[in-house]
């Protein structure tokens, strides 16, 4: 009887422990677990660099992606920059940047920017030749100048 109790309080206790973790934690643990190795070509990371600062503190890691046949420029979480009027994100003919007085020549505007700060992305059109660029910058239109920048390695996969 008592060897019943025994086994039926250890049961329970586990029970009660796998269910007291939160619903999306136990996912969270089972993906990781499940997550295949390979990489299924659906998502891969082509070029990276890191933010300089030019004119303003500008910080964090850049990367292009290729996803489902779509290529896309991405600042991670620890992207950082200052506010300031009529901010755009470049992509840059030189490896390094002045800052200010660029020639339109010498870039191509992907988009304004979404945020000072933290994850977001970019389209990156199919015309734009990434072997003829060296570098993805912060810029501020309005008084041509440049906030940071990033070096991207050349790399043959990425570019088109």
């Amino acid at each position: 009887m008592k060897l019943k109790y025994l086994v039926f309080s250890v049961a329970t206790a586990l029970v009660l422990g796998v269910s007291g973790l939160p619903s999306h934690q136990l996912s969270a643990q089972a993906g990781e677990m499940s997550r295949p190795q390979m990489n299924d070509g659906a998502v891969s990371k082509q070029k990276t660099g890191m933010f300089v600062a030019a004119e303003h503190p500008t910080q964090g890691a850049v990367s292009i992606i290729n996803e489902k046949g779509k290529r896309y420029l991405v600042f991670d979480k620890t992207f950082r920059s200052d506010m300031g009027p009529d901010l755009h994100v470049i992509l840059h003919r030189d490896a390094t940047l002045p800052k200010g007085g660029l020639k339109k020549a010498d870039y191509v505007t992907l988009s304004r920017l979404q945020k000072v700060s933290g994850t977001q992305r970019y389209a990156i059109p199919n015309n734009v030749n990434l072997a003829n660029f060296r570098t993805v910058a912060v810029w501020c239109r309005m008084f041509n100048a440049t906030f940071g920048y990033a070096l991207l390695p050349t790399t043959s996969t990425a570019q088109r």
